[in-house]
């Protein structure tokens, strides 16, 4: 038999599959559903990478594997084109976003289907495609009536060489994540969808609907992205105490976890944005004025990362402790943030690091009232912030950290000098863009009537053509004259569209209900579809997303549930992340380092299954993995030995050798099915190894057993596993062929390899028939020449035997 041809295999293939719609949802069935969804790529123009490889990989496999165990399997794909990159190229180069983009996805759609992967292309979607974002604006007006859409003017995130508001999930680090820019802050007029109404449960129609942080509770997903979002969402439980300020009919409110560090507060801080500033009785205003113009030029995170304190005593303020009614010093200081908890602090140097170096540096009191219940040294130059036991806390002294916290909230509460108070870091979604390519925000202000949506049979507000891409610090929108020539849909007077476009995390924020109904023009998708398919199954992409588009998915699911426009209350019920494809020197992947490795030129050497096979078999899927050409090399002999072995394959034969090689095919069958249900395709692929090894020491092979080969490969490499079928004139594809049972009988050992001890160390080891009882192995033991000189002369004192794994000869 010749050498199996890839070359020639894989176009043909690939064709017939495309031709007979072989992977095409049915929108009716009886079958059980699977919905398996990739995160869907943006169309660069650089094209697949091998983390595209490796997750597109990983799900097609999967989505073979259910369809052959009868499954009705929805496994779509489309592209979120929106974005700056497309913007930035034609700003540089003048040819419009649509032309790059389109170009990006005819690139991207031909190296997929070179790599054989099964996707119902019937269901593809493209966010910059009107007929798509018609969708994202028609989601933004529901929002919108139901208050969950808003403007406001607010400290933003913003990215000089982008021109552009970023979210604070865009801005991690003070970084812009498109650009790498550090990002400063600018006060702006923007719109925001109130993701913070969504972090607890709440009451819909009588019904407990889980919030964001509940809900990771129901789903499963990796530990460590559940909790990125925890972390990210912040919930911390803790009071709100009321500091009255003397001579003044103001209050400074604190929000603290720590109450009961309280008898160590020594003064009070105000951050820079506090409104108290501007109201109190400042004896050095000017001085203060001056902290505070410099204190804006700082972005939020310098002013968190500062290791040298900067404040300005308020002269003339003193606060008084809730609880002492002593009066404390008050402060205003940078390293406070006014957006998280009220923008004030109770400053307790003894027992927080920021306080400590504060006082340190302004020669401030610092009181220790928690001690150590475990005698730990406390390095100098450091505070305490554990929790321990009260001291120099009047009558909670003794009292541990915990139990005091509560007695200390009753008490506020009693004497209406504070409340239990939950705070969370989540701050609003901002997504405002002031750029071109997102879709627009369907809004209209007219200068009688103010904010008017657009409404529903206007939808699609379509992105102008007249555009100058110049980033100027507003959106590209702005000088545009078609799109600006409108009339309030109230009034009829001449008004104005909004300029700014969504964030694309928008778009990809709903896509996959759409897939759900992709081609249906009246709804974004009926609610007998959504029924039939939603929520996703099986999701599966990079980790990167934890703490953006994961995030906000949920958002827009809950929001949906709460408006009634879904049932269901998480998106995606199983979460799974791809490792990192390593170049060969073991860095990341990149041009500057000359790594790269480009899918198109493997696949054309070794061929598509090769290169499936080869990313699956490197590791376990979420590890990262170093690229070795070595490995891929040894993956296509073993296809071709796969192939190659339809030589030995005689009709009249009923099975393949004796009873071990039938127990090892068939226990092949439940572990690779097993293994693929688990995303643990190196091990799958490792198990079709052994037993081809097997197998070509064989004769001659039964023509069934050569048929469980070509199923069982036709997951992981589809195209050499339809060759297989062809030999075995097998009907139609087997793509479409049912999942093999392994035989339970047939799985029973007929040999075992039994460890054989003298005095509990291991000594021989013995391959005896299977369920042979405790005498009969005694006699085999006591026959062999190894055992014998270590029991030689010595007194049997007990035996130790677990049937099938270990006898123990225990000696005196």
């Amino acid at each position: 038999m010749a050498k199996y041809n890839f070359k020639e295999s894989e176009p043909r293939w690939q064709k017939f599959w495309q031709e007979q719609n072989l992977f095409q949802a049915e929108q009716t069935s009886t079958k059980p559903k699977k919905y398996i969804l990739d995160m869907f790529p943006y169309p660069s123009g650089d094209g697949l990478h091998m983390g595209h490889v490796e997750s597109y990989t990983a799900t097609d496999i999967y989505s073979r594997y259910w369809r052959m165990k009868g499954f009705n399997v929805l496994h779509p794909q489309g592209w979120d084109a929106f974005g700056l990159p497309a913007e930035n190229y034609a700003i540089k180069t003048g040819v419009h976003p649509s032309e790059t983009t389109k170009k990006a996805i005819e690139n991207f759609t031909r190296q997929i289907n070179s790599l054989g992967f099964s996707y119902d292309w019937s269901r593809e979607l493209n966010t910059s495609d009107p007929s798509y974002y018609k969708w994202t604006q028609w989601l933004f007006l529901q929002l919108y009536a139901a208050g969950l859409a808003y403007k406001k003017k607010a400290k933003v995130n913003w990215c000089d060489s982008c021109q552009t508001v970023l979210a604070n999930e865009q801005a991690e680090g003070g970084v812009c994540d498109r650009c790498g820019s550090m990002v400063v802050q600018k006060d702006l007029e923007q719109w925001f969808f109130k993701i913070s109404d969504f972090i607890e449960d709440q009451m819909v129609a009588g019904k407990t609907v889980k919030g964001l942080l509940s809900g990771l509770e129901t789903v499963d997903w990796p530990e460590s992205t559940k909790a990125a979002q925890r972390n990210w969402i912040g919930r911390s439980e803790g009071v709100e105490m009321d500091f009255t300020v003397d001579n003044s009919d103001q209050k400074i409110v604190v929000f603290t976890t720590r109450v009961d560090t309280i008898f160590g507060c020594t003064y009070v801080v105000l951050a820079p944005e506090h409104p108290l500033v501007s109201k109190l009785q400042i004896e050095n205003s000017t001085e203060v004025a001056e902290y505070l113009a410099t204190a804006k030029s700082k972005t939020e995170l310098e002013r968190m990362e500062t290791k040298e304190k900067t404040g300005v005593l308020l002269q003339g303020v003193t606060a008084r402790n809730p609880f002492t009614g002593v009066a404390v010093p008050v402060f205003v200081a940078d390293y406070v943030l006014g957006g998280y908890g009220t923008g004030a602090v109770m400053a307790v140097p003894a027992h927080d690091q920021r306080d400590y170096e504060f006082a340190v540096k302004y020669d401030l009191p610092i009181v220790e009232v928690i001690t150590s219940e475990k005698n730990i040294a406390v390095e100098a130059g450091q505070a305490f912030t554990d929790d321990g036991k009260l001291i120099n806390s009047e009558l909670y002294n003794g009292l541990h950290s915990a139990e005091a916290r509560q007695k200390m909230a009753t008490w506020l509460a009693d004497n209406q000098k504070g409340r239990i108070k939950v705070n969370y870091k989540l701050r609003d979604w901002l997504i405002s863009r002031q750029r071109y390519w997102g879709a627009p925000i369907p809004i209209i202000y007219c200068e009688f009537c103010g904010v008017v949506p657009v409404p529903e049979k206007d939808l699609p507000v379509t992105l102008p053509t007249d555009v100058d891409f110049k980033p100027t610090g507003e959106s590209p929108l702005v000088n545009s004259e078609a799109f600006h020539t409108v009339i309030c849909p109230l009034c009829g007077a001449p008004a104005r569209r909004e300029s700014d476009t969504m964030d694309t995390f928008v778009c990809s924020s709903w896509y996959y209900l759409r897939y759900a109904d992709s081609e249906n023009a009246e709804v974004f998708a009926s609610p007998e579809a959504l029924k039939q398919w939603l929520p996703v199954d099986v999701y599966l992409g990079g980790a990167e997303h934890s703490v953006l588009h994961l995030l906000y998915a949920r958002f827009f699911t809950k929001a949906l549930q709460k408006l009634g426009l879904v049932e269901f209350n998480e998106p995606f019920l199983m979460l799974r992340h791809q490792g990192i494809i390593l170049g060969s020197d073991g860095n990341k992947m990149s041009k500057s380092k000359g790594n790269v490795v480009n899918p198109d030129e493997i696949a054309k050497v070794y061929g598509a299954d090769a290169l499936r096979l080869y990313e699956m078999f490197m590791g376990p899927l979420e590890d990262m993995k170093p690229w070795n050409t070595n490995g891929i090399v040894g993956i296509s002999r073993f296809l071709d030995r796969m192939y190659r072995l339809a030589e030995k394959i005689d009709a009249k034969l009923t099975q393949t050798g004796g009873a071990k090689v039938q127990s090892l095919l068939h226990k092949t069958i439940k572990k690779v099915g097993e293994d693929i249900e688990q995303f643990k395709f190196n091990t799958a692929i490792s198990a079709l190894m052994i037993l081809l090894n097997e197998l070509e020491k064989e004769p001659v092979i039964a023509t069934n057993d050569y048929r469980f080969l070509a199923l069982m490969l036709s997951p992981l490499a589809p195209h050499l596993a339809e060759e297989m079928w062809q030999i075995l004139a097998g009907e139609g594809s087997v793509t479409q062929a049912t999942w093999p049972m392994a035989d339970t009988a047939a799985m029973q050992d007929v040999e075992v390899t039994m460890v054989v001890q003298v005095g509990g160390k291991v000594r021989q080891t013995i391959t005896v028939a299977a369920g042979l009882d405790q005498n009969a192995i005694m006699a085999i033991v006591m026959a062999d020449e190894v055992v014998k000189k270590w029991v030689e002369g010595k007194e049997m004192v007990k035996i130790v035997f677990v049937p099938d794994k270990l006898i123990n000869i225990v000696v005196k």
